[in-house]
């Protein structure tokens, strides 16, 4: 099957992004935390698409945070499967949506 999402361009625009990265610990500890959901995702009989692993191990690579890295992902997700040619590099990173002051990694961004 062809993977939905261009991983490397995707990596590109992450790293072009202003935000916090984590530290070694915390991206150790967001691993932890990750496996952990895999986990129970996989006792519910749900797992993640290999697009969906490969993303978030690669957000997870660029010390990405959680919360932004959800974001990021939902964001993509959806590009992808609401375009005919499930091409989703082609359009910006992701639209958050402006809902006020939102904090991603130790930083305050938004209004």
């Amino acid at each position: 099957m062809t993977p939905l999402l261009d991983l490397d361009a995707i990596r590109r625009e992450v790293r072009a992004l202003e935000f916090e990265r984590g530290t070694p610990a915390d991206v150790a500890e967001w691993r932890e935390a990750d496996a952990e959901s895999r986990a129970n995702l996989a006792i519910e009989g749900m797992t993640l698409s290999g697009d969906d692993e490969a993303l978030f191990d690669m957000l997870r690579d660029e010390a990405v945070p959680p919360p932004l890295a959800t974001q990021i992902a939902l964001g993509r997700r959806n590009d992808a499967l609401s375009r005919p040619d499930r091409s989703c590099h082609a359009h910006g990173l992701f639209q958050p949506a402006p809902v006020g002051r939102r904090q991603f990694g130790r930083r305050q961004y938004g209004r």
